[in-house]
């Protein structure tokens, strides 16, 4: 019993350890590309005022889609601009919800450039006063950045 276990463990080692480089997929960015000096102390580190850091600048970062009914969905586009100096990349864009959607470019923002993140709220189930999120992790520094929309959902009245 002892030898067989042996024997599973060697071969495990010898075919578990190929290669170091990770396996090459579609859709996917060089890491060469993102240049973010922070760390995860949230210093930055080995940079001076010509680095090439890129960064956002929203024309605003929350939204009141004021009173609407129950069940409708309606859409905000957040507009930026990149006023960095680096390519500005956007890894991920997340809701607070399932019911907050965003879509974001996934193509690198040059310097000086703009993008638009687009957000629908749906309020289908909802009621009340709505306050939902939109986390943005791109190369920047802080690599996170939150947007907002808030509104009050009213539930239409039965006649």
């Amino acid at each position: 019993m002892k030898k067989i276990a042996f024997v599973l463990i060697g071969a495990l080692t010898i075919y578990g350890c190929g290669s170091d480089k990770p396996a090459e997929t579609e859709g996917t960015l060089d890491t060469e590309v993102v240049n973010n000096p922070a760390t995860a102390e949230g210093e930055t580190v080995g940079t001076d005022s010509n680095a090439e850091v890129p960064e956002f600048t929203f024309e605003k970062e929350v939204h009141d889609f004021g009173t609407i009914v129950q069940g409708e969905k309606v859409a905000y586009s957040f507009k930026f601009k990149n006023t960095g100096k680096g390519d500005l990349i956007i890894t991920s864009a997340k809701g607070s919800c399932g019911c907050t959607v965003p879509e974001y470019p996934v193509e690198p923002i040059a310097p000086g450039a703009e993008g638009v993140i687009d957000v629908v709220f749906n309020s289908d189930g909802k009621s009340g006063q709505q306050n939902k999120k939109v986390t943005i992790v791109a190369n920047t520094v802080p690599n996170t950045k939150v947007l907002a929309i808030n509104g009050m959902v009213e539930v239409p009245v039965a006649e």
